[in-house]
C-alpha cells in the first residue's frame, strides 16, 4: 500500500515537471532523425515515409516502466493491422542497449527501437524533461536507477508520446500527455491512419 501511495506521489511530481512540456502539435513538420535499431538496421524517418505512408512513432520511458511495457506489447499485439494500414512502427526511448533487449523480451516487440542517446530526437519532438534530484531519489529507492538504465547522468525522460505522421512529413495525429500512465490505444491509431 505504501508503494502504491509513493507510486502516485511520484505521477503527481513527475506530472508537474512535463507541464511545461507542449510536444509538437498537428500539422507540425516532423523533424528528420535516424538511428541504429536493436537489430543494427539504420532507421531514418524520411526513409521509413518513402516506403509506407505513415510513421507511427512513440517515446518511452524504459523496460522498467509497467505502462510502457503494456503499451508497447499493445502495439505488438496489433502490429498486423497497424502494418496493414501501411504504418511503419518506431520506438524511441533514452534507455541503453542492453535495457532496450530487456524491453524487447519482455513486450516481444518486433518493431524498430531506437536508443536516443543524446536526447537529441526527444528535444526535437520536445517530449524531454529532466527529474528533479529529489524524485530521482525516490525511483533509485524503487530500484529505478536512471543514471545505469540510460547510461548517463542526465536524468532524462521522455513525456510518453505518439505521434502519426504521413508521408509529407506532417505530423497528423498527437498523443501528449504529462501523465505517463496515460498511452494511445491502438483502435485510435487506427481510426487516425
Amino acid at each position: 500500500m505504501k508503494k502504491t501511495i509513493l507510486i502516485a506521489a511520484i505521477a503527481v511530481v513527475l506530472s508537474l515537471q512535463t507541464k511545461a512540456q507542449q510536444g509538437l502539435k498537428e500539422g507540425d513538420k516532423a523533424p528528420g532523425f535516424s538511428g541504429i535499431d536493436q537489430n543494427g538496421k539504420t532507421v531514418a524517418l524520411q526513409n521509413a515515409l518513402k516506403a509506407h505512408r505513415n510513421v507511427v512513432l512513440f517515446f518511452y520511458r524504459g523496460q522498467w516502466c509497467p505502462y510502457c511495457n503494456k503499451h508497447i506489447k499493445e502495439l505488438q499485439d496489433s502490429l498486423n493491422l497497424l502494418t496493414k494500414k501501411d504504418a511503419y512502427i518506431i520506438g524511441v526511448t533514452p534507455e541503453t542497449k542492453e535495457n532496450i533487449a530487456k524491453t524487447i523480451a519482455k513486450t516481444s516487440a518486433g518493431f524498430s527501437i531506437l536508443q536516443d542517446k543524446d536526447d537529441e530526437i526527444m528535444k526535437a519532438y520536445r517530449v524531454n524533461f529532466v527529474m528533479d534530484e529529489g524524485t530521482f531519489t525516490k525511483y533509485k529507492g524503487f530500484g529505478i536507477n536512471l543514471e545505469e538504465n540510460n547510461g548517463n547522468t542526465r536524468h532524462t525522460l521522455p513525456v510518453p508520446a505518439t505521434y502519426i505522421i504521413d508521408r509529407s512529413g506532417k505530423i497528423k495525429y498527437v498523443h501528449f500527455d504529462p501523465n505517463y500512465q496515460k498511452r494511445a490505444s491502438v483502435s485510435l491509431l487506427l481510426s487516425k491512419l
